[in-house]
């Protein structure tokens, strides 16, 4: 078996694709593997990634002639790293590497998100998607959906990758509620963009009939949203990016997500394993995480959705026992072990 480097490469990245990424560098380093990781200087910038893990700053974005650059970077890198298997993270990580890696490097990709809406940029979404998925020799995707998808667009192997969420502290409910503020309050964590179904939250809190909504993150559409939030005097509070995760979970009443899509939803797993109600959009593999735990509710329907959080925000019984359920089904989730063990074993395959 080759004992070669495993080099991970990353395009722009600001959230759980770098996290899952640390994580897996993490684990493979400590079974004393030569880890890379290539990948824009913002995202090497962002993540904390070991120090003695080889960082090769690369220049992948959205301009194509950028990616070529990238390209070039990427392969020059190999060049030094004889015997190297190459697993990148995301369609645009994945069209880097699938045009830099020679026939006999290994080649991973995990997908970890859905090619959505239609016309001239889903169409060219879903031509690089192809391109990856038949260059790679595994596919890991992070939802049964993105399985399916992969091997109808020609992968040679297709598996559901094991994403879990990092651990995160014990919250304190006093500090939470000196956020979140007194009576029911239902929590989302999000980054403000397109594909977490913002404008749905606001068309839910538009109907509610108790309680009030408070959203953390940051985003393209912060302006938008506060905007319409002032103006239709909604029940929503803004309240940026935030490090207090795990003490406004443990203060929090109710966690919601409204996203149009969603792999292994890291913000999901985080309020289950703090044992609080989930209400959340059927979509991508968001049942595959909650199991029954949570409340799911079909994607783009607000007045379903304002339904099941009213239900919840308004009996402290029904509460109890969806908080019970989450904690159950966070005790069956798998952990970072499980997800290192994944891919271990998938690197193994191809070495052998």
């Amino acid at each position: 078996m080759s004992n070669g480097p495993v080099v991970f490469v990353l395009a722009s990245s600001a959230g759980g694709v770098g996290r899952h990424v640390v994580q897996l560098c993490a684990g493979l380093r400590a079974d004393g593997v030569d880890v890379r990781v290539a990948a824009p200087a913002e995202t090497l910038r962002r993540f904390a990634f070991d120090a003695a893990t080889t960082a090769v700053e690369i220049g992948a974005s959205l301009d194509p002639v950028r990616d070529l650059r990238a390209v070039a970077a990427l392969r020059a890198a190999l060049r030094a790293a004889p015997g190297a298997l190459v697993h990148a993270h995301g369609v645009r990580a994945g069209l880097v590497a699938a045009l830099a890696v020679g026939r006999r490097t290994p080649f991973v990709v995990t997908l970890h998100n859905a090619v959505l809406g239609a016309g001239p940029r889903a169409r060219l979404g879903l031509g690089v998607l192809r391109v990856v998925c038949r260059r790679a020799d595994v596919v890991l995707g992070v939802s049964e959906d993105l399985v399916q998808i992969a091997r109808a667009l020609g992968a040679r192997t297709a598996e559901r990758a094991l994403v879990p969420a990092p651990e995160l502290p014990a919250g304190e409910a006093t500090r939470g509620r000196a956020v979140l503020g007194e009576g029911p309050v239902a929590l989302a964590v999000a980054r403000l963009a397109p594909q977490k179904g913002l404008p749905t939250l606001l068309d839910v809190a538009a109907r509610l009939t108790l309680g009030r909504i408070v959203v953390v993150g940051d985003g393209p559409l912060h302006d938008e949203l506060a905007a319409r939030v002032r103006d239709e005097r909604l029940p929503v509070t803004l309240v940026g990016r935030r490090d207090d995760v795990a003490d406004l979970l443990a203060a929090a009443d109710v966690a919601l997500s409204t996203s149009l899509w969603e792999g292994q939803p890291v913000f999901v797993q985080e309020a289950l394993r703090a044992g609080v109600p989930v209400v959340a959009t059927d979509v991508g593999g968001t049942r595959e995480v909650t199991g029954d735990a949570a409340v799911l509710v079909p994607v783009g329907d607000p007045r379903a959705f304002a339904d099941a959080l009213d239900a919840l925000l308004g009996d402290p019984a029904a509460r109890e026992d969806r908080g019970r359920r989450s904690a159950a089904r966070a005790a069956r989730l798998p952990d970072a072990a499980a997800a290192l063990a994944q891919v271990r074993g998938v690197h193994d395959r191809l070495r052998s």
